[in-house]
C-alpha cells in the first residue's frame, strides 16, 4: 500500500480492512447523504428514511460555514459518524441522533429546537452526547469527575455511549490534523478509557477499532514492530486458510451441520501486541493470529460443529473454551478450540450461532440492531450496564487516582466461577478476598480461607480465568485483616476493608476509652 505517512494511513487499513464490521472505505472515502440513505433503506421503514434525510438537512443547515481542522466541511463528521452506525443496521433513531449530536454544542440551534423537530427521545440522546462533549482532560482530579458524568450518562441511556464510540472512531481517523500533544492525549484516552468500556459492554469490534486506531499514536515504535510481526506470521497463510475453510465446509455439510458461514479473521494489531507482551515477545507462542470462525443455525449445531472439528484434528490441551454454557459477563457466547490442523499447523476455531455472533460483534448495541429480515433484535440486558449507577456511587465517588479506575474496570479481565457455576468478572491478578467482597461485604469481612478448584489456597493467591472459588467463612471473625490491603486488586475490596477496619477501631475506642492506639 503506497502511503506517505505510515501511521496516518496504514493503521486505519489494518484496523478496519480486516475487522469487517465497519468497512474501511466508510472512513477513508468521501461519502454523501445518499450513501447513508441507501444503507438505511435496506433495513428501515420509509418514514425512518425520511427522518434521516430531514436530520441531515437540519444538521447541514446548522453547521453551514463551519470547517474541521482537516479542512472539510463540519457536516462530514456527523455524517460519517451516523454512516458507521447505519452500517451496523442500528435503530434509525440512533442514526438520527448521531447526525444531530454536535448541533447544540457547536451551533446556535438549541436542544429545545431539536426536541420540537425530532421529538423527546432523539433530543434526550443528543442531550447526553452534548454533556459528554464537554468532558475535556484538565488533570486527573477533574478528569475523574468527568468519568463519573460519563458513567451516569451510560446508566441513563446506553445509546449515548454507542453514538460516542462511533464519534470517537471517526475522530481518531483524523488525528493527523491535530498538534502532536493533543493527538497523543486523544489516542491515549481512547486506548485506556473508551476501548475498555466498549469491551465491558461486549462491543468487541468497536474495542478493536478504537485500539488499532489509537495504537500507532501512543506507541509508534511498538506499533511498527507488531505490524511487521503480523505480516510475517500471515505470510503464506491465505492459501492455507482457504484450504482449511473449504475442508471445513465439506465436513460440516457431510455431517449434516446447519452452518451459515465459515470465514477467517485476523487478530487485531493491539490485541496481538498485548499477547506478545504476555508471552515475553516469544512469537512461537502465538497460535491465534488467524482464526476460523464458523457461524451455525442454533446451539445444537455449535456443539455438532465442535465434534466434527475434534473428529478431524487433535485439540491442544487446555485450549477448549465453552463460553456458551458459561457466557462472559458482557454477554459473549462462543465455543473456542485450538487444534493441530492440516499439515500439523495450529489453528483456532470459533463457533457460534447467528444470535451469538450479533452479540459478539455489537454487544449491547445488538439491542437496537435490525436483522436481515428487517426485524429489530431484542437482546437481553447486560448486567454490567445495569450496574453502572451502582459503580458510580460506590466506586467512582471515592476515587482519588485515575489508576485505581484502570485497575478495577479497564484492566485485563478474568472470569472465575462460584461453586454454583455463576460467573464473576474480576481484574487480572485478583485474589479470593477480591472475589469474596464482590459477592457481598459480609462474605468479605468474615472470609477465613478459600478453596480454588477444591484445593485450599492462601488468601493472597492470584486467581486465573476458569478457577472455581469457594470462600470459607467464620461468623465469629471480627473483621478483615489489615494485611489484605497489600494483596487485593479491586477498589471495592479496598474501600470495604478500610471501612471495616475503621469501624473496628472506633468500636475499640468505645469499649476501651483512653489513648489506646491501633
Amino acid at each position: 500500500m503506497e502511503c506517505p505517512d505510515y501511521r496516518s494511513c496504514q493503521d486505519r487499513d489494518f484496523a478496519l480492512k480486516y475487522i469487517g464490521m465497519l468497512p474501511f472505505e466508510i472512513l477513508k472515502k468521501p461519502i454523501a447523504i445518499g450513501d447513508m440513505v441507501d444503507k438505511v433503506k435496506k433495513y428501515g421503514r420509509s418514514h425512518d428514511v425520511e427522518m434521516v434525510e430531514l436530520a441531515y438537512e437540519f444538521a447541514d443547515e446548522a453547521h453551514k460555514g463551519q470547517m474541521r481542522k482537516t479542512g472539510e466541511p463540519y457536516i462530514i463528521h456527523p455524517l460519517k459518524t451516523a454512516h458507521l452506525l447505519a452500517t451496523m443496521r442500528i435503530d434509525t433513531s440512533i442514526v438520527v441522533a448521531a447526525l444531530l449530536h454536535d448541533v447544540p454544542e457547536d451551533t446556535n440551534v438549541t436542544l429545545e429546537d431539536i426536541e420540537k423537530n425530532f421529538g423527546p427521545d432523539i433530543a434526550a440522546m443528543v442531550r447526553g452526547i452534548t454533556k459528554l462533549g464537554k468532558l475535556k482532560y484538565r488533570g486527573v482530579k477533574r478528569y475523574i469527575e468527568n468519568l463519573r458524568k460519563m458513567f451516569v450518562a451510560m446508566a441513563e441511556d446506553i445509546r449515548v455511549m454507542i453514538i460516542k464510540f462511533a464519534d470517537r472512531v471517526h475522530n481518531l481517523t483524523t488525528l493527523d490534523a491535530l498538534p502532536p500533544k493533543k493527538r497523543f492525549r486523544i489516542a491515549l484516552e481512547s486506548l485506556e478509557i473508551y476501548a475498555p468500556i466498549a469491551n465491558r459492554l461486549g462491543m468487541g469490534e468497536f474495542k478493536s477499532i478504537l485500539e488499532d486506531l489509537s495504537f500507532p499514536h501512543v506507541h509508534p515504535r511498538e506499533y511498527e514492530q507488531v505490524a511487521s510481526i503480523r505480516e510475517t506470521l500471515l505470510t503464506g497463510t491465505e492459501s492455507y486458510l482457504e484450504s482449511v475453510k473449504e475442508n471445513m465446509r465439506k465436513e460440516l455439510k457431510d455431517a449434516g451441520v446447519n452452518f451459515l458461514d465459515v470465514h477467517g479473521r485476523k487478530k487485531s494489531l493491539y490485541s496481538l501486541y498485548q499477547k506478545i507482551l504476555r508471552k515475553g515477545w516469544d512469537i512461537s507462542q502465538i497460535y491465534d493470529v488467524v482464526a476460523v470462525r464458523i457461524i451455525v443455525k442454533d446451539i445444537g449445531d455449535c456443539y455438532a460443529a465442535l465434534g466434527v472439528i475434534h473428529k478431524l484434528w487433535r485439540p491442544l490441551k487446555g485450549r477448549i473454551k465453552d463460553y456458551i454454557s458459561q457466557p462472559k459477563p458482557n454477554g459473549y457466547q462462543s465455543l473456542h478450540t485450538t487444534v493441530f490442523c492440516i499439515q500439523g499447523r495450529i489453528v483456532e476455531f470459533q463457533i457460534r450461532d447467528e444470535a451469538m455472533h450479533s452479540t459478539a460483534e455489537y454487544g449491547i448495541a445488538s439491542h437496537w440492531h435490525y436483522d436481515e429480515r428487517g426485524g429489530k433484535k431484542q437482546g437481553k440486558d447486560i448486567l454490567w450496564a445495569k450496574e453502572l449507577a451502582e459503580i458510580q456511587k460506590d466506586v467512582l465517588g471515592k476515587l482519588k487516582d485515575l489508576d485505581e479506575l484502570k485497575i478495577d474496570f479497564f484492566k485485563t479481565r478474568i472470569f472465575v466461577f462460584t461453586p454454583q457455576g455463576d460467573v464473576i468478572d474480576l481484574p487480572e491478578d485478583a485474589t479470593p478476598v477480591d472475589f469474596a467482597y464482590h459477592i457481598h461485604t459480609d462474605v468479605g469481612n468474615h472470609c477465613n480461607g478459600a478453596k480454588v478448584n477444591e484445593q485450599l489456597v492462601s488468601l493472597d493467591t492470584q486467581l486465573k480465568s476458569g478457577d472455581i472459588v469457594e470462600i470459607i467463612m467464620d461468623k465469629n471473625r471480627k473483621g478483615p485483616s489489615p494485611d489484605w490491603l497489600k494483596s487485593v486488586k479491586t477498589q471495592i475490596a479496598k474501600n470495604r476493608i478500610k471501612a471495616a477496619l475503621k469501624t473496628q477501631k472506633n468500636w475499640l475506642h468505645f469499649i476501651l476509652p483512653g489513648d489506646r492506639k491501633m
